[in-house]
């Protein structure tokens, strides 16, 4: 990692416990990293104002921990869509997610994109090296969350999506060269505390706060994004 972003790691990600269990006792599904999934799920809808839906979860198998999708290689154990309707699924209500969430209080949080915000995807050293970049620039970030897969993402106004790929043309890279998407409408991201099997939980590298409750536009955050992922793509 990069002098200067291991500050950055430190301040805004919280180091995650070690979990222990007994080796008699039957296996268990690690817990959720923080608050229980019910509460963010309903935090969510209740605070922000977002949309949320449950995903697939975690269950044991033979002492192994396997997606509930029944795939032996899911990508994303417990951290993918459950129901090919999920659009549809998708509450901005809080009583709403309650109920979904008390149905299956192990199932993942899902965001849809496209309707209070897009999120841009980033490697995560990438990711760590633009926020530094962002800092000494003084921009206002959004939400950004770190998963267990090592990808970064930038909670921006709806529409990036369709802009983003005009929009790195015009700093002067080909899209395609750069490890950097944008999810719109269609698409979700998986919100914390959600696990993607036993890799870890996904994670805040900066929380929803009021401060930063109105979201930068994709214009803002572009340009640090795109030069670190283009020095990233060159080692």
């Amino acid at each position: 990692m990069v002098a200067g972003v291991e500050n950055v790691v430190e301040e805004t990600i919280g180091v995650t416990s070690a979990v222990t269990s007994s080796v008699t006792s039957p296996p268990q599904i690690p817990k959720q990293r923080g608050e229980a999934l019910l509460d963010a799920a309903v935090r969510y809808a209740e605070e922000r104002h977002w949309d949320v839906f449950p995903g697939t979860w975690l269950e044991v198998d033979e002492g192994r921990q396997r997606c509930s999708c029944g795939d032996a290689g899911c990508a994303a154990p417990g951290a993918h869509h459950a129901r090919e309707d999920w659009a549809n699924q998708a509450t901005g209500s809080a009583t709403a997610a309650r109920r979904l969430w008390s149905k299956q209080p192990t199932a993942s949080i899902l965001l849809p994109t496209g309707r209070t915000f897009d999120a841009i995807d980033v490697p995560e050293t990438a990711g760590f090296l633009a926020l530094a970049r962002m800092e000494r620039m003084e921009l206002t970030l959004g939400p950004v969350t770190c998963t267990p897969d090592r990808r970064m993402q930038f909670f921006v106004l709806p529409g990036a999506a369709a802009k983003v790929p005009d929009l790195v043309r015009k700093l002067g890279w080909p899209p395609a060269s750069l490890d950097l998407d944008a999810f719109g409408e269609g698409s979700y991201v998986a919100a914390p505390p959600t696990r993607f099997g036993g890799r870890g939980a996904v994670q805040w590298a900066c929380r929803p706060t009021a401060a930063n409750r109105w979201l930068p536009d994709a214009e803002e955050l572009i340009s640090p994004l795109a030069y670190a992922c283009g020095r990233e793509g060159r080692r």
